[in-house]
């Protein structure tokens, strides 16, 4: 069988496995961009770490489907396809960011850059006009080259950034969210947790698919530096 051929039935397997997904179903019922909307919603429903009126930063966020969960939740305090139809935004404030576009999300304001850049992230700080963060999210994950070394230091390079913009910008019981992935470099980086946070949590949402190696890590209470 040639490369080409081989393509085309990963392809289709691949494409066969999206359409009968029941989170993909869901997604698409409940008016959501993508399926990661129920990683984050167990994730929440789990640990209660959404309410109104707070500030929550989306980071590697487009299609954008954790921004609007975050702003359901706000809006009605619900987050299912009738929270769709509530206007409006009570008392919350959602910043997104990611290196792609995003399509405008009512209520959420969103900032197109690489997160590593200097000149991004003081743009982020700045839409944040002072306000402490009670909630850092972060689907950032970088390009994968198949080398797992390599891989690994870029997936641990992201998550230090999120928790070094966390620890700096985070209420005192504020929390984290970010997604890291099994393998090499993981340990490192829940020790990190460890050290950054009071609590911390590792998270497999039913949502998450089987064969990805994808895990959350949850800390929530950012520890004084010093």
């Amino acid at each position: 069988m040639g490369s080409r051929a081989r393509s085309s039935k990963v392809n289709r397997a691949w494409l066969h496995e999206h359409l009968t997904d029941p989170y993909v179903k869901l997604a698409r019922k409940e008016g959501y961009r993508a399926r990661a909307a129920y990683k984050l919603k167990e994730i929440d429903e789990s640990l209660h770490l959404i309410r109104p009126g707070q500030v929550v930063v989306d980071l590697g966020s487009t299609p954008g489907a954790w921004s609007q969960y975050v702003r359901r939740r706000f809006a009605g305090g619900r987050a299912d396809a009738q929270a769709a139809t509530v206007t409006g935004v009570s008392g919350g404030t959602v910043i997104a960011l990611d290196l792609l576009p995003m399509e405008p999300i009512e209520g959420v304001g969103f900032v197109q850059g690489d997160f590593r850049e200097a000149s991004v992230l003081d743009e982020l700080v700045r839409r944040l006009e002072g306000r402490p963060v009670d909630l850092v999210l972060s689907d950032m994950a970088p390009n994968l080259s198949g080398i797992a070394a390599s891989d690994a230091a870029r997936v641990g390079h992201l998550v230090e950034l999120a928790l070094g913009f966390a620890r700096t910008h985070l209420r005192p019981d504020g929390a984290l969210v970010a997604k890291v992935f099994h393998g090499s470099g993981y340990s490192q980086l829940v020790e990190q947790f460890k050290r950054s946070f009071k609590s911390v949590k590792a998270v497999k949402p039913k949502a998450s698919r089987d064969k990805s190696s994808e895990t959350f890590l949850v800390g929530r209470g950012p520890r004084t530096v010093g």
